[in-house]
């Protein structure tokens, strides 16, 4: 029993560690992204940042024409990647992570929920009016990039537990944002449509009953799906999510008879650089413009604003904090070894950096341009005070004592596997 859970520790190490400075690398190209967007919709060439993300773009046969402007393709389109690497690192979690169990996943998914709950109904109490309530949702997400940028940022003060325990809680943070998109943020529901993106996700799971293992073929029936879902009038980017869920994480054997790596594997590996390097950049280069100069903050986009800073910077932390005590209290988790109440708060305060999908559930909540740009300000204004925030309290709560960072997480695992 001992040498599968050695060996199952040492596999585990490397993709934790690749995907963790992955993510705080993506969040300095985020960072510089969104500086750009910001500077570029301010500056004397502030028309060209607009017209460049509302160039229409698309194909015409004979009669047939599907067009549509730049921001459509980078918010429908190359944010599918994003959710369907998000779904592959999901199934990952819940086939072998930190979701594997219940015991383990109790202590980040109270966490998550709590982190959700709260900013939610803090948004509603402050902004609940008919025209504004409708954002609920955006405060709900923690942008995993910056988080684990910050944590990265205060080095040895981090334990490896803490770190893992936040992407833990991110990833069970991204699927309750994808629940609220399918849920709340789309469409009437189509059923014509709805049967295409059946078909298009059985078409996956035939290809797997017969075999296939090129990845590019599976691309026919995930466009299949993406249209139907598009068609149907749920947001496309579920495709991207029910695909990645659909992926294979057990390894498969190669003809030889050898274990090779997963396709979930093999895909995050090959996926996830281009992701956080290439297409989060794109995202924020386009939705983080803000143009301040006509940014009216009349009473109700002022209202929207002050709303959205106030979930993610107080609402992320105490729906975090309250949570994980409730659950602690009665006996349903326990905490990772070497964390304490003081770890719990700066990832609380961590946890309200709310970026990308705050962004992108933006974007769905406001079709009214002030009420847009006045919540993506208070979310670059809220993400920015976390950010500070979480380096000051990490700092001043969390000692220097700690031993190695992520790297340390397997090796933790060997020894205590060993003992």
């Amino acid at each position: 029993m001992t040498r599968p859970l050695l060996r199952l520790a040492r596999w585990a190490k490397r993709p934790l560690e690749q995907f963790l400075l992955i993510e705080a690398a993506s969040g300095i190209v985020l960072l510089i992204a969104a500086g750009v967007a910001l500077v570029w919709a301010n500056s004397r060439w502030a028309d060209d940042y607009v017209a460049l993300w509302h160039t229409a773009v698309g194909v015409r046969l004979g009669s047939f024409s599907f067009e549509r402007p730049l921001e459509w393709v980078v918010n429908d389109g190359l944010m599918v990647i994003f959710f369907f690497v998000v779904g592959l690192e999901i199934k990952r979690e819940l086939h072998h992570g930190e979701l594997s169990t219940w015991r383990r996943a109790t202590l980040p998914f109270a966490a998550a929920v709590g982190g959700m709950a709260a900013p939610a109904l803090l948004y509603l109490a402050l902004a609940g009016g008919a025209a504004t309530r409708h954002g609920w949702g955006v405060p709900m997400a923690t942008d995993i990039a910056f988080a684990v940028g910050v944590l990265m940022l205060l080095g040895p003060r981090v334990p490896a537990a803490m770190r893992v325990l936040l992407l833990a809680l991110a990833v069970i943070d991204d699927l309750g944002a994808i629940v609220v998109i399918a849920l709340f943020y789309s469409s009437g529901l189509v059923l014509a449509g709805l049967g295409v993106a059946v078909l298009g996700v059985a078409g996956v799971f035939v290809l797997r009953a017969l075999g296939v293992r090129r990845p590019l073929i599976y691309a026919l029936p995930a466009l299949v799906a993406w249209g139907g879902t598009y068609a149907a009038g749920i947001h496309p980017t579920i495709a991207g999510v029910i695909i990645g869920l659909c992926t294979p994480v057990a390894p498969w054997l190669d003809p030889d008879g050898h274990e090779v790596e997963s396709p979930a594997e093999d895909l995050i590996d090959a996926m996830h650089p281009w992701v956080s390097f290439v297409i989060m950049p794109i995202f924020a280069l386009a939705n983080a413009g803000v143009a301040l100069d006509g940014l009216h903050l009349d009473g109700t986009s002022s209202v929207v604003a002050i709303a959205v800073a106030v979930g993610l910077v107080i609402g992320k932390p105490l729906g975090v904090l309250a949570a994980c005590a409730l659950v602690l209290k009665l006996g349903v988790a326990t905490l990772p070894r070497g964390l304490g109440i003081r770890h719990l708060i700066v990832l609380g305060v961590v946890a309200g950096i709310g970026f990308t999908m705050a962004l992108f559930v933006a974007q769905l909540a406001f079709t009214e341009p002030a009420l847009l740009g006045a919540a993506k300000l208070g979310i670059l204004g809220a993400s920015a005070v976390a950010i500070a925030l979480g380096l000051v309290a990490g700092r001043l709560l969390l000692p220097r004592d700690h031993g190695p960072g992520v790297a340390a997480t397997a090796d933790e695992a060997e020894a205590s596997t060993e003992q």
